[in-house]
């Protein structure tokens, strides 16, 4: 069996959830990074903790090295038991950054990125395999502060997701026009981003329900909670390891459960908008 980490998982809550799946999945755990030496480096400090989890490079924002990956992985293990999206960036408070890029860069790695990585190695996804996208408790936030109208449509149970990519461009258009708040969305790149990532969750798992129900594959997502990290500039209350908690309770859902199938969790219990 085989577990895949993408991205981060060479500090902070990645860092966590790697260690975590070390000591309770039973297969290959595959820690990954965008830098070759930091990722290495990670897998050293787990080894002295005891645990053996495999490394790969990978940028989520070069379509060569998801490519390069899933070759990898079809070759060496010919399937993918459990994927764990990771990638996130945020921009501080007092960034410099117009919203602009900000939002362009957001959009770009927390949810372009991963579903990306996601139309790559879906393919590779073997009866029972699990799929775990790290969402936000901000999507709940933002979308609060959208518009009734803008509301209306995120929260639409039947959107495609060519619609879902319609509504992300469009947000980042808006942004670069100075005209996102007029169109009904909230003033915050992070938090749509989230959003996006919970509603895409919800349509892979449909059309993965719609194509191959019967290998019970379970597409989820989830916040980790407000955690220690690089990301939260290190005002958060959990410990990777405590973060790492409700992520990894997803990834390892048993074989043949009903539930949660494309719900957005926290705190290990499903949430809804």
């Amino acid at each position: 069996m085989l577990l895949l980490r993408v991205t981060g998982s060479n500090k902070g809550l990645g860092f966590g959830i790697v260690r975590a799946l070390c000591k309770q999945f039973d297969g290959d755990v595959i820690l990954t990074s965008r830098d070759e030496g930091r990722g290495q480096e990670a897998v050293r400090q787990l080894n002295k903790e005891g645990l053996q989890p495999k490394f790969h490079q990978l940028d989520v924002l070069d379509s060569a090295s998801i490519r390069a990956l899933r070759d990898f992985l079809s070759n060496t293990y010919g399937g993918l038991d459990v994927l764990v999206n990771n990638a996130g960036v945020a921009f501080k408070a007092n960034a410099t950054e117009s919203f602009a890029e900000q939002a362009e860069v957001t959009l770009r790695t927390n949810f372009w990125a991963v579903l990306e990585v996601c139309e790559q190695l879906f393919p590779l996804l073997r009866p029972h395999a699990r799929v775990v996208n790290i969402s936000s408790l901000t999507s709940g936030m933002s979308i609060k502060r959208c518009s009734p109208e803008m509301q209306a449509k995120l929260k639409d149970p039947n959107m495609t997701l060519d619609q879902l990519k319609q509504l992300m461009t469009g947000f980042v258009s808006a942004a670069k026009n100075g005209t996102h708040k007029e169109a009904g969305w909230a003033d915050w790149a992070y938090g749509i981003s989230k959003i996006g990532v919970r509603i895409l969750t919800a349509i892979q798992q449909k059309q993965i329900d719609a194509k191959d129900k019967d290998k019970d594959i379970l597409v989820n997502c989830c916040c980790p909670g407000y955690v220690d990290t690089d990301m939260t500039s290190h005002k958060g209350t959990k410990t990777i390891d405590e973060g790492a908690e409700t992520p990894v309770m997803v990834a390892l859902i048993p074989p043949n459960a009903t539930s949660p199938r494309g719900e957005y969790l926290s705190e290990k219990k499903v949430e809804k908008w």
